[in-house]
Parts: C-alpha cells; structure tokens; sequence
C-alpha cells in the first residue's frame, strides 16, 4: 500500500490517488485522479491535445471546491459525487421510487427481495414531485487502497452491507488503470451474504466537449429503443419502450446533439458484445468513445442539457426504477447473485481522433 502523501489534497481524510500515463506516440490522456473515499469515483481525467493544451476530459469544478463540495456535512449521502467527476453507482443505477416516509427522509421500495427501505436523496424539483433514491448506496463508501503503481491501482471494500438497506453482503473490488489512449474501470462484486441479492451497477462520467460547442458535437449510440419518462422532471419510467428509429433520439449511425435536452434510458443495445457510444467534437477533431461489456450492461442514459458543454454517458446493468410496477413483467437488467456468486462491470473511455 502507498505511503501518505501529505501534500496530497485528502478527502474523508483519504489523500486522493493520481494515475498518470506513460509516454505515448501523440496526443493522449495523461493523469486521472480518485477519490478512495467517495466509493473509488473518477475526479479528473486529462489529456494534452494539440493545439488545446492541457484539458478536462471530465467536468470538474477547481479542486479546492470540488474537495469542499465533496466533504459538505450538509450532504450525508454524497450526492455531490454524481454532480461532476464520474461516480461508480452501486448496488443500483438510475433511482428507485417507493412510498415516502412521514419525514421525508425515506421511500421504501417493494421489490422480488422484500421491501428495500432506501434513503430518498433526490427528486423533482416541482411542487408536489416525487422523491426517491438515487444513483446508489456507495457515493460515500471509503475503500482501503491494497495496490498502487504510477498507472494503476486496485481498492477494496469488503463486506458492505451499505447499513442493512439492500440484501446481500458483498465483497467489492475496484480496479483503475490509465494508458495515453484509455481510462479503464473494472467492479468485480461478490455477495457473501446468505440470501440472494439484487445487483446494478453504473458508471456516471460528465463527459467534456474540448472545444466547449455542444451544439455541433455528435452523439453515436447503438441502441434502438428508448423508455419514457413522465417528465423531465421527475424523470420516472412510465413503462413504455419506444423504436428511436425516424425520431429525433436515432443516434445509431451518429447525429449532432444541436438543441435537444436529454435525460432518457435507451435500450435494446446492438449485439455485439459491448454497450458502446461516441462522444464526437469535429471543432477539435476528437471523439471520446464510451464501451462496456453487454450484458451484463443493458442501457445506456445519457443526460445532456443543451446550455451545458458536456454529456453524461452512463453505460449501466438496470433501467430507471427497476422493481416499478410499471414494468410488469419485462426484465429490467438487475442481476440476481446468489450466495457466493458474482458480477464484473468493465468500462472505459477511449480518447480518438475524430474520423467521422
């Protein structure tokens, strides 16, 4: 394990971890930073570009505030992890409704597994909208750093039980690793609990436009379908799944993002093997490309306000809500572990010259 680096900034009083590239041939990504006590989330990944310099390739505040924000005691359940940066979303991605306790504190979920009691930290902003649980139970989870070189680092959490709110106890490991050309994220979980237990995982990455001009940027999904929402709002799945194709929300063979707000769940993933997408910026000549290994990944939601110069490209197992009624009987990609069995999450994002 790495010696403490007191010069190094420190969030829950865990120094953050520093992943730097080797030399490549060209243009590449050349550092990306951690944070082992926000449950392993991606801070910054930078590149050089020429003609650029030195940038985000994910949105991130100035590091003093992102720290602050990161450590506000007026955020117990580490929202802020999902506000920037690139949180890993774990035992479930996306929200979950339920009925709301008296003091607004809870909604309680039924599920196959029993009721789920999940902490409500998110909802619609409009009166009378809902609330729910959101993104996940392990933003503020610290990991324990077992190995660390120059490019790459594994952390572990062992026996979570994220507080008795999920079933399942499980054995989580994280593993980080940074080349010029990739950021590589793997989630290996193991329930070693007694009963089954549940399982989503997600990854949130606030994915940078380099040249800052969202308008022409253009996104490439391979999806076909997409679930409605009620509102942008409160964003819950109405149960409906829709054909993108001859809709404004057809990106399999890539369109400009133009005016289009985006909070939507897509689906039914071209089969081959990886849940992929493009994030391309023709006003830089780069494209970052997003892949994850399908199944166990099913959808992609992909948040991306036109007034904002990034786009959230979030390859997860689940859709929004998965134990909704509204689903009927339609599988939602939760995966089902039982005693002693596991689940890997790969992802990575990919820095490529634009050649589209």
């Amino acid at each position: 394990m790495p010696a403490h680096d007191a010069a190094r900034p420190t969030v829950g009083g865990a120094p953050l971890i520093t992943l730097r590239a080797g030399p490549g041939p060209g243009p590449g990504l050349v550092s990306a930073d951690l944070v082992p006590s926000r449950g392993m989330m991606l801070l910054r990944l930078r590149a050089q570009l020429p003609a650029i310099g030195e940038v985000d390739l994910v949105v991130c505040p100035p590091l003093d505030e992102a720290v602050r924000r990161l450590e506000d005691p007026r955020d117990p359940h580490g929202d802020a992890g999902f506000a920037f940066g690139g949180a890993i979303l774990l035992p479930f991605a996306n929200r979950i409704a339920g009925r709301l306790s008296p003091d607004g504190r809870t909604v309680t979920a039924s599920s196959p597994y029993g009721p789920l009691t999940l902490p409500a930290n998110w909802g619609g902003k409009a009166p009378g909208a809902a609330r729910y649980a959101m993104h996940g139970l392990m933003l503020r989870t610290r990991f324990e750093v077992v190995e660390q070189a120059a490019d790459r680092v594994r952390a572990v959490r062992l026996g979570e039980d994220f507080g008795g709110a999920w079933p399942g106890r499980f054995d989580i490991e994280v593993c980080a690793a940074l080349t010029p050309s990739a950021f590589q994220l793997t989630v290996a979980v193991r329930n070693t609990g007694e009963a089954a237990a549940p399982l989503g995982i997600g990854w949130h990455p606030y994915l940078a436009i380099p040249s800052g001009r969202r308008a022409q940027a253009r996104l490439q999904l391979p999806a076909a379908a997409r679930a409605l929402v009620d509102n942008y709002d409160q964003v819950l799945p109405t149960g409906a799944v829709v054909p993108v194709a001859a809709t404004p929300y057809d990106f399999s063979a890539g369109a400009a993002l133009g005016s289009l707000y985006l909070d939507d769940c897509f689906t039914q993933l071209a089969a081959s093997g990886q849940a992929s997408a493009r994030l391309i910026d023709p006003a830089s000549g780069y494209a970052l490309a997003v892949s994850a290994a399908a199944p166990p990944v099913t959808a992609l939601q992909i948040y991306a306000p036109p007034d904002q110069a990034f786009v959230v490209i979030e390859p997860q197992y689940n859709l929004a809500d998965p134990f909704a009624p509204v689903w009927t009987h339609r599988d939602t990609g939760m995966v089902r572990l039982e005693p002693g069995q596991g689940s890997r999450y790969d992802v990575s994002v990919a820095l490529r010259p634009d050649l589209a």
